[in-house]
């Protein structure tokens, strides 16, 4: 019984410590009204689009109509979402025609985030050899023409600063093409420095916002008063202890209120924010990214109307 009401204890601390961040968050941007009525420049979506879980079945409607296979998620997706982070560019560089073949399924507006392979940020370390494969997925990824939003470069937690991996930053970026855009996201706070904002600058790449695990939120939150690009890329992650993607089960309400007032103002700044989340952050990628989309006051299109809805493409 002591143990649970130490458990209790904590929970509620933690808790408040978020609610006082939240708050935080909020009152440095002024308190906008509820929803907010913003241009086109803020693209929500999440972070992949193949989920088994998403597909509706007996229980009850979940996102994808009933019967919807691997084939067809995608199109359907693009039915409801302006964009979407690829997660599988990360494992290996997919073949020119898997590019050509998601902007053919897609309406014309749709636009995709492509994750770095990992062969370049971690098994590499920006080193020897990077440059050729950059030069490579780049070469590839511009077969989406203007559906391709921007490159995420996600460095691992291990990947601190040291003068070992500051040169291989300072001699990676200038690399970067300058036909498309580039954010970074830093999984250790060793990088949060002045220099690295400015070099960053220098080469036009935004630190990517990221609620999670690895950047405390003050700190995190500095990024976003120092821009570094012409646009700002968000992600929600969250503790990966869920098993099931077919529902919301730890409701984030208050902090994507906070996100909500903090996008809208970034979106004053920039002429695009990218927003993207994980299944993690609350058991649900497309139920959090309606949730904001409502507190922006974007227009819905909700799971129950794709059932009857024909095909677009």
């Amino acid at each position: 019984m002591k143990e649970q009401k130490a458990e209790g204890s904590k929970q509620k601390a933690e808790g408040g410590k978020q609610k006082a961040e939240n708050a935080r968050r909020s009152s440095a941007f002024g308190t906008p009204p509820t929803a907010f009525r913003l241009p086109p420049s803020v693209f929500v979506g999440c972070q992949g689009w193949n989920y088994d879980d998403w597909v509706t079945g007996p229980g009850g409607r979940v996102f994808y109509p009933r019967g919807t296979r691997a084939a067809g998620m995608l199109e359907v997706y693009s039915r409801v979402f302006e964009t979407v982070e690829v997660d599988s560019t990360f494992y290996a560089i997919p073949p020119q025609q898997t590019f050509e073949n998601w902007a053919k399924r897609t309406p014309p507006e749709f636009t995709f985030s492509l994750k770095l392979p990992q062969e370049i940020t971690h098994e590499r370390g920006l080193g020897d050899g990077s440059a050729e494969l950059l030069a490579e997925f780049a070469d590839r990824a511009r077969s989406l023409g203007p559906k391709l939003a921007c490159v995420l470069i996600q460095l691992p937690p291990q990947f601190e600063l040291t003068p070992e991996t500051g040169r291989a930053l300072r001699k990676f970026l200038p690399r970067l093409p300058r036909d498309l855009r580039f954010s970074i996201e830093f999984r250790s706070a060793s990088w949060l420095r002045q220099s690295v904002l400015d070099f960053l600058s220098e080469q036009s790449v935004s630190p990517a916002l990221v609620e999670g695990q690895w950047i405390a939120p003050e700190d995190n939150w500095q990024l976003a008063e120092q821009l570094t690009g012409d646009f700002v890329y968000i992600r929600w992650m969250g503790a990966r202890n869920l098993t099931r993607f077919d529902t919301v089960q730890r409701p984030q309400d208050e902090n994507l209120s906070a996100w909500a007032k903090i996008i809208s103002r970034l979106s004053e700044r920039v002429p695009r924010v990218y927003a993207y989340f994980s299944n993690f952050y609350e058991g649900h990628a497309p139920a959090s990214a309606n949730k904001l989309k409502r507190l922006l006051g974007q227009p819905l299109v909700e799971a129950a109307d794709l059932e009857d809805q024909p095909s677009l493409f």
